[in-house]
């Protein structure tokens, strides 16, 4: 249609910010929130995209309503030809059928309507998931008649159908019973159609002959508490079927007078045509800005997630903290080499000439023992070892008991698999080997800085009586110096040894310098447990990076649904949806009005 060019580029903008899983996690009414967006881009691709490419093209009427009410048999009977299979077995209509003229038949076996349901031809039952085209010379051409599965059938993708069907139509002829017309099933579909002004009648089917002024009075009555006073409404008197399944012609009549009148004035079929697909329009700006707010959702669930994986790796790295400064890296081990290395005079002879360093060394060899310095450098680390590992394994734990406590995260921990949500509740398998890189990798970087600190010449000199082993021991052990958390004789222990290697090494580098490379040091070995603990963290990111990344809920995705529905509102006023005057009339006579907003017809 000329004109809505720019229409149609927001709409179909709009169809490609719906591709993908908007929606991965349990956050929020998620099952209303998934059902919103197929609903939306089912009647983007079934409806409002082909209809306004040809704006002019046939009418499709859709004849839906609920089990029982006598769909089949009324598609037959106006049509005037078994071109539907009408029973007793429910649900009956396993496939759709679309009934068209000889004119129209080329438009309709083409994808121009429902293009994601393949056709098939011919007589009897449609497969499911089919649509079946059939055409009737009765028919008048630019129309077709498609008779729609049970809006309320036990079978889900019956239902499912049904709406999608309804959704793609430019015409519901919604008929229902005397047995069911006040059926709940029935109202939700029609307040749909009164919500999204889409041409609307009603037939009241298998009314017994002594009912009819009291039901039709009533479901009149209805309709008009429900704000579809306007909506014709027709009425088909309960009578033996005609053979063939077919009802008396004068009684159907009335609807297919209206139909034949609506396919005759092109005007009153352009009239209808607009002012549902206006309607349909006209939702978007609620339907759209509604399904970004719950991408919001979404995306706030996820992030949520995501902090709570932060939170319990900060608090994590925080306890590490406290693990270098309480004095717990002065219990047991450390604490009983560090006896060894001072208590027994090995500090002390460290300080002698250099050959008596080279024989303690040479009686360590022979006895096949570490001399001290070494086995308290390797009790340190398997102290920071441990502390990384019970950092590691209750952050990992606390991130599980987060994720277990919100229904995003157990859905997500139940994507993840049973036994891979137990393995997330403790550290990785591959944690000891980097932790243990860590910790050897800042052992060597003590010691590269005792080497750089001790370059100057005077230092060189002061550094050489202790080693740069030893000195990288004092340092790493100044970085630790602290006496809380331990009692008793281990205080004077751990604070004897505190003062004296901070004494030492105040002797070859001075005061201020040693506070500036044990602060370096602490610093260092921060960096390099946060590293670890950044990697153990990546078993449960990764697990929400894969929900965001294409075709997940992209970051922009919200803010680019309410521009569609921004631009569509805009270009809104390309589409004429001018009332058109002289249209069809129903089966009283009264003017036939397709939305809410005109007189009811019929009485």
């Amino acid at each position: 249609m000329a004109g809505t060019s720019g229409l149609l580029d927001a709409l179909r903008e709009l169809r490609r910010r719906l591709d993908g899983e908007l929606f991965p996690l349990s956050v929020g009414d998620v099952a209303a929130d998934r059902r919103a967006c197929r609903e939306l881009a089912g009647q983007l691709d079934d409806y409002l995209l082909p209809r306004l490419e040809a704006i002019d093209a046939p009418l499709l009427a859709v004849v839906g309503g609920s089990t029982g009410a006598g769909k089949s048999t009324l598609v037959n009977s106006l049509v005037g030809a078994d071109v539907t299979v009408p029973g007793v077995l429910r649900p009956t209509t396993l496939g759709p059928t679309l009934v068209t003229g000889p004119a129209d038949e080329e438009w309709f076996l083409g994808r121009n309507v429902l293009p994601g349901l393949p056709r098939v031809t011919g007589h009897g039952r449609g497969e499911p998931g089919t649509l079946r085209v059939v055409t009737a010379e009765t028919l008048p051409a630019g129309l077709a008649l498609a008779d729609a599965p049970d809006i309320d059938s036990v079978v889900t993708a019956n239902r499912e159908l049904a709406a999608q069907l309804l959704a793609a139509a430019d015409l519901w002829l919604f008929v229902t019973s005397a047995a069911r017309y006040a059926d709940e099933v029935p109202w939700g579909f029609l307040r749909d159609a009164r919500e999204r002004s889409t041409a609307l009648a009603v037939v009241l089917n298998r009314v017994p002959g002594d009912a009819i002024d009291p039901v039709r009075g009533d479901l009149a009555r209805l309709l008009a508490a429900n704000g579809l006073g306007d909506v014709p409404l027709f009425t088909v008197p309960e009578v033996d079927p005609l053979e063939h399944g077919r009802l008396p012609a004068d009684l159907v009549r009335p609807v297919a007078d209206w139909l034949g009148e609506i396919c005759a004035d092109a005007r009153s079929r352009a009239a209808i045509v607009r002012r549902t697909l206006g309607g349909a329009l006209d939702s978007l700006t609620v339907r759209v800005p509604a399904l970004a707010e719950a991408v919001e959702r979404q995306r706030r669930g996820i992030r949520e997630l995501r902090e709570a994986v932060e939170r319990a790796y900060d608090a994590g790295m925080a306890a590490f903290d406290d693990g270098m400064s309480d004095g717990s890296l002065l219990r047991g081990e450390v604490l009983a080499r560090w006896q060894d290395f001072v208590g027994t005079g090995e500090l002390m002879r460290s300080l002698e000439a250099r050959v008596g360093r080279i024989r303690d060394r040479i009686v360590a060899l022979l006895t096949a023992r570490p001399a001290p310095d070494t086995r308290l450098r390797v009790a340190l680390g398997s102290g920071l070892e441990a502390l990384i590992r019970a950092t590691a394994d209750r952050a990992a734990e606390r991130s599980l008991e987060a994720w277990s406590a919100t229904p995003a995260g157990r859905d997500l921990l139940a994507r993840a698999g049973v036994v891979a949500a137990g393995r997330l509740g403790r550290a990785s398998a591959v944690l000891p080997d980097r932790a243990a890189a860590a910790v050897r990798d800042w052992q060597g970087y003590v010691l590269d800085l005792v080497r750089a600190e001790g370059a100057d010449r005077r230092t060189t000199a002061r550094l050489a009586s202790l080693g740069v082993n030893g000195t990288a021991l004092l340092l790493m052990l100044a970085a630790f110096a602290s006496t809380g958390g331990l009692t008793g004789i281990e205080v004077g222990i751990a604070g004897g040894a505190s003062v004296l290697s901070q004494k030492l090494l105040e002797a070859i580098f001075g005061d201020q310098a040693v506070r500036t490379l044990a602060e370096r040091a602490r610093q260092d070995l921060r960096r390099r447990v946060r590293g670890v603990l950044d990697e153990e963290m990546t078993r449960f990111t990764a697990l929400l990076d894969g929900l965001l990344e294409a075709p997940g809920p992209a970051e922009d995705t919200a803010r680019a649904l309410r521009e569609c529905a921004r631009a569509v509102r805009e270009r809104r006023h390309t589409l004429d949806l001018a009332a058109t005057p002289g249209g069809p009339r129903d089966e009283d006579g009264a003017a036939m009005h397709s939305g809410p907003h005109g007189r009811r017809g019929g009485t």
